[in-house]
């Protein structure tokens, strides 16, 4: 199953005065990413993940090979490869992170307990970044991995986004109940390897 796509608009942003948020998002090099948008290949995309050799960035379509390199990341998205590789295993590679504080210093009430990390409580950018991170989940508890990814976005620590975005496809390989993601980006990058299948 595909997941449907979602966008982020930064002239919405900019109409309902998230300034900073879309400033931080831009620094991080998110724009070109969130902003995606186009037709979808759904037969297409789930021969792509078929196919999918998730170490590699590798797959097969319609008899072409397709290898995701950087630059085609860079073409397709405006990724480029650089910064932390965070994932679920290293999240210490980001010193001075400590997830209660930090949650804490993401509240509108900073005194609130706290039991979990809930999305609810948190002061209006936090939340936008929070819902950006956490993207086709549960909207209603972030991960430890979730606060280090915003931790990342406001004190402008640059994240491998790429590394990131291929964990989840890899994800999606593993789990039979997980849908395929980035249904807009893979559609890209059919026409980014070969335009001719879709006309």
């Amino acid at each position: 199953m595909i997941k449907n796509p979602k966008v982020v608009s930064f002239d919405w942003l900019k109409s309902q005065k998230l300034d900073n948020v879309r400033k931080l998002l831009k620094d991080h090099l998110l724009r070109r990413f969130l902003e995606m948008k186009g037709n979808i290949y759904p037969d297409l995309i789930r021969v792509f993940y078929t196919n999918f050799e998730g170490n590699n960035l590798v797959s097969r379509v319609k008899g072409v090979d397709m290898e995701i390199t950087h630059n085609v990341w860079t073409a397709v998205a405006g990724l480029k490869y650089a910064g932390l590789r965070i994932n679920k295993g290293n999240l210490g590679v980001v010193e001075d992170f400590n997830k209660v504080q930090y949650y804490k210093s993401f509240l509108k009430n900073q005194q609130a307990q706290v039991r979990t990390c809930s999305v609810g409580g948190l002061k209006l950018d936090e939340r936008v970044l929070a819902l950006i991170v956490i993207w086709g989940r549960n909207h209603s508890v972030l991960t430890e991995e979730d606060l280090v990814y915003i931790y990342c976005i406001i004190k402008k620590i640059k994240i491998n986004w790429i590394h990131i975005i291929k964990e989840h496809m890899q994800k999606s390989m593993r789990l039979s109940d997980y849908h395929y993601p980035y249904a807009v980006l893979i559609s890209k990058f059919l026409l980014y390897f070969d335009e001719q299948w879709l006309s």
